[in-house]
């Protein structure tokens, strides 16, 4: 009897931690949106580009089309149509106080992808972001409220689904509410990491620690480093069953025995997600596609429920004794991996000094070129930056500036800023009608329309990269998959959209001399085939105007046979 009581306080032990997560939240009042079982391709708060993971990703077998139902009853309180981001989205209201989301559509039920598409119609816009009344829309716990796809900013066909507080909209983490995700697998851990704070985490950067697993545990060598003031970092996955590479939910830090800092990822708000950024290393995460996760707080980083506020991960080494490092990382279900490490400081190294271009978290900070002035908000870095910001000639026969250098893409900004570049010569008004500015940042570009205040051009980023002022007279333009005036038999109208600098910011299509539905799939432009260009209703005009970022305006006409 007395072994049977023993047993159960050690169950109930090791079961505290999820029963505290959640305790808070109903369990079982969600059902599985999908008709087939939950398997997760990504869960929540795992680490993208610029955001956190904000809901549960769900595998559809790589099929698209499959029944979308609704979590529980309630209303459907809002629709988004979108090219990028969610694509299509239904958002249901509860009676519980909660709102579900589920993205990447293809269709919605039928009655109200007929009030969308009498929408789209009367404001001859595609995009739309729709909110309704309770009364509108009701739905059942089950009921099929949409088709599953792959549009939006979605690599591939899967359910987005996210569970949000209604009244704060924070995004919740789904997995505290109850469903049944067979898991049994532990964090995997393939790095520990360590960083010199007496600066910044960038400068000099991650010192990497080979990691090993011993039976259950993962250690390493004993890490001697040459700072007193250090923090660590830590590369690891988890895995549901299913075998995909999840976010890790929960990381605690102890030094001899004592926490010194931990992290939990149940809520977020989409205001604070960009704090991802501070959450990891920025530049190993961008440069290498390595996800390092630090165990510390940024002095920049301010994302609310996340980390307990009196522990600041900050390691202060005031001897050369050999001290204890313990990192126990667990998933939501309670399953649960140690790494143990002794730490020592050895022989300390030089520290790294500001210099007069320093910018420091919680500081507001202007930076000057010859031509150029670079403006940042007190909330713009995680971390001190001793910036680096230069001009040098540009080649580009449209640039009518140098090229800016703006430090390094592999460094993260919070806030936007704001850039002003002078020109190097006097531009004719048409030709400051016509100005962008073209930030890019190794993996991308950015281009902005130019607002003029006197001789500077200014435009907003959050990303640093490489920056020059250009005078974009190049039209937009669309090509059709088809001939000129040729029988279209397929199902669509495909148009590919280009254009030099920047993107096609509006389009427009009138079939005949009406407003014609395209949907913005990335680059492309889609009409799919309906009661308003029939099968067999003969030859038809279609006129295409375009407008790109910098203002240029085109108009293409096309025919077919229908």
């Amino acid at each position: 009897m007395k072994i049977f009581y023993y047993l159960m306080l050690f169950v109930c032990f090791i079961n505290t931690g999820i029963v505290e997560a959640q305790n808070n939240y109903p369990q079982n009042y969600f059902r599985n949106p999908l008709n087939i079982p939950m398997q997760l391709a990504a869960n929540f708060g795992a680490v993208r580009t610029n955001h956190f993971h904000m809901g549960l990703d769900l595998r559809t077998n790589s099929r698209e089309n499959l029944p979308v139902l609704a979590a529980a009853e309630g209303y459907v309180s809002r629709i988004k149509v979108e090219r990028y981001g969610f694509g299509n989205a239904v958002y249901i209201t509860h009676p519980n106080g909660y709102t579900t989301v589920y993205a990447h559509l293809n269709k919605y039920f039928s009655k109200l992808d007929e009030y969308v598409k009498e929408r789209q119609y009367k404001d001859e816009k595609w995009e739309q972001d729709i909110t309704f009344q309770p009364g509108q829309f009701p739905v059942e716990k089950g009921q099929q409220i949409a088709l599953s796809g792959n549009t939006g900013g979605s690599a591939g066909p899967h359910l987005h689904f996210e569970i949000r507080d209604t009244k704060t909209e924070e995004c919740l983490n789904p997995l505290l509410f109850g469903f049944v995700i067979p898991d049994n697998i532990a964090p995997i851990i393939s790095g520990l990491y360590w960083y010199d704070r007496r600066f910044s985490t960038y400068e000099p950067g991650a010192n990497g620690i080979a990691v090993k697993k011993v039976g259950n545990v993962y250690t390493s060598n004993l890490v001697q480093v040459n700072s007193p003031e250090i923090s660590l970092g830590i590369k690891a996955v988890d895995k549901a069953n299913q075998g995909f590479n999840l976010g890790i939910y929960n990381a605690e830090l102890l030094m001899d025995g004592k926490l010194i800092y931990s992290f939990k990822i149940d809520k977020v708000h989409y205001d604070d997600t960009r704090y991802i950024n501070g959450c990891i290393d920025y530049t190993k995460f961008i440069r290498d596609k390595t996800a390092i996760q630090h165990l510390s707080a940024l002095p920049g980083m301010k994302l609310r429920n996340y980390s307990l506020p009196d522990l600041t991960g900050i390691i202060h080494l005031q001897d050369e004794n050999v001290h204890t490092i313990e990192i126990v990382l667990k998933d939501v279900k309670g399953n649960t991996s140690r790494l143990t490490t002794k730490l020592q400081l050895s022989k300390t190294s030089d520290k790294i000094s500001s210099t007069p271009k320093t910018i420091m978290a919680s500081e507001a900070k202007t930076i000057t070129t010859e031509n150029t002035e670079i403006n940042f908000s007190k909330n713009a870095v995680y971390d001190a930056i001793n910036f680096n910001a230069y001009e040098r000639p540009d080649i580009d026969p449209n640039a009518v500036s140098n090229t800016i250098v703006l430090h390094s893409p592999y460094i993260p900004v919070q806030d936007e800023y704001t850039l002003k570049i002078k020109s190097n010569r006097k531009l004719t008004s048409t030709e400051k009608d016509k100005a962008v500015i073209l930030l890019d940042y190794g993996s991308d570009k950015n281009v902005v329309k130019v607002k003029w205040n006197g001789d500077w051009a200014e435009g907003k980023f959050n990303r640093l990269g490489s920056a020059k002022l250009l005078i974009d007279n190049n039209l937009p333009s669309v090509s059709s998959a088809w001939k000129e005036g040729a029988l279209v038999n397929s199902s669509s109208l495909l148009l590919k959209g280009t254009t030099k600098a920047g993107d096609i910011i509006s389009f427009r299509a009138e079939l005949d001399g009406k407003w014609l539905r395209f949907a913005r799939v990335k680059d492309n432009f889609v009409y799919i085939f309906d009661e308003k260009c029939p099968k067999g209703s003969g030859s038809h005009t279609l006129k295409v105007t375009t407008v790109n970022t910098a203002g240029n305006t085109n108009t293409q006409t096309f025919t077919f046979q229908r």
